[in-house]
């Protein structure tokens, strides 16, 4: 759908708005058309999971979307209140394992950049039927690199996702199932929606990013660096360059939706043995005990 906003100046005349080939007043308009949210990404936005009737991690959601509204100033939200938003779509839903997605922006008006005092925040929830791949975490994936293009507040999970899109969208073109982003010093951050793990079999240690504005504070990473001492390897928060990835004994993103997902094929190299590592594998098999741990609290 297309949508464009005219204004006309001159005595008598108004604000008019077109959706489509419909013209009417701008004062007609659904608030949706309105939402700052449309025009400059001015929200932020949490996805979180159940598995088997139980939402896993709802606390550290909430505490990481608290934090994001903090930091673009959205302070007229209560966050219990989103909590039983939550609570009650997953309940209406009925999946066992459902993938939740919820967004607050910043309210709706007419655009301008500088947003009017007293807006009242805009909520929005999905609630999705998630279906796992076993065989996924078996075979692993194939990833691609590409330019990190972001801005420079990855830590806050903002609407603002175009340059993980386009990312997106070349990975696919490569045959690849995800993006690794590399900024402007060489080094990877994260992938387009995912934190990225190396594994150094020589250091029986796993690498990842350490936290920063360069990527976001991911709920599942922080679970993989918890699960990792009981999986007898030791966490090395430092970047990577590409070259250096590839040539590490595995690899394996970690996301909501999908947990630990082995990375078989990097920029075309395979890893290893181009099926899951061993100590991927264990990784895998301490994420299940979390879960049940979850699930009997």
């Amino acid at each position: 759908m297309i949508a464009s906003i005219t204004r006309l100046n001159g005595d008598g005349d108004m604000d008019v708005a077109m959706i489509d080939d419909q013209m009417l007043p701008i004062s007609e308009l659904d608030r949706p058309y309105l939402d700052r949210g449309l025009y400059f990404g001015d929200g932020v936005y949490e996805v979180l999971r159940s598995y088997d009737g139980r939402l896993f991690a709802l606390d550290e959601h909430l505490t990481r979307f608290e934090r994001s509204l903090r930091e673009i100033q959205i302070f007229n939200v209560d966050i219990e209140t989103i909590r039983q938003k939550v609570l009650s779509g997953f309940s209406a839903g009925g999946y066992p394992n459902a993938k939740i997605y919820f967004h607050i922006t910043r309210g709706s008006e007419s655009r301008d950049h500088l947003p009017g005092s007293g807006i009242i925040p805009n909520f929005l929830m999905t609630v999705s039927e998630l279906k796992d791949r076993p065989e996924t975490k078996e075979k692993g994936i194939a990833v691609s690199t590409h330019p990190d293009w972001r801005w420079k507040r990855c830590d806050i999970k903002s609407l603002n996702l175009l340059p993980n899109v386009l990312a997106r969208i070349e990975a696919h073109k490569s045959g690849a199932s995800e993006a690794i982003l590399v900024g402007d010093d060489g080094m990877i951050t994260e992938g387009a929606g995912s934190a990225f793990f190396a594994v150094d079999g020589k250091e029986n240690a796993v690498i990842t990013h350490p936290l920063g504005p360069e990527i976001l504070p991911s709920i599942t990473r922080a679970m993989v660096i918890r699960i990792c001492k009981n999986a007898g390897l030791a966490v090395i928060e430092k970047a990577l360059t590409p070259a250096q990835a590839s040539a590490c004994d595995e690899l394996f993103m970690a996301v909501t939706t999908k947990d630990i997902v082995p990375i078989t094929q990097f920029d075309g190299v395979r890893i290893g043995s181009g099926q899951c590592g061993e100590r991927t594998r264990r990784l895998i098999s301490e994420f299940t005990v979390i879960l049940k741990e979850v699930n009997k609290s």
